[in-house]
């Protein structure tokens, strides 16, 4: 399954798997088929959702009302819905082929 694949409705959804109280916040590549995201943020009280949504929303030069929380409220693998991109802008802002 690809991290990034499109909906019916034009929308992308994009696989993460996120890695809370990281180093620093950066993109570390695949994993199983979902784009790791490092991050400094613990996962107490919904802080590593909103660093994901401030993280992603920023590198895709997007307003954070953009991209969405649609999975994995209280996982390490999150789908998150992207609004107003293509999937080859996502790639390519992302630094991803």
């Amino acid at each position: 399954m690809p991290f990034v694949r499109a909906k019916e409705d034009g929308t992308l959804i994009l696989s993460l798997y996120v890695q809370p109280r990281a180093g620093k916040n950066e993109l570390a590549g695949l994993h199983d088929g979902a784009l790791k995201l490092r991050l400094t943020t613990p996962p107490v009280d919904g802080k590593a959702n909103k660093a994901v949504i401030a993280f992603l929303a920023k590198k895709l030069k997007l307003p954070k009302s953009a991209v969405i929380l649609h999975s994995g409220l209280k996982n390490r693998r999150k789908q998150l819905q992207i609004i107003g991109l293509d999937e080859q802008m996502v790639r390519e802002r992302l630094g991803l082929p």
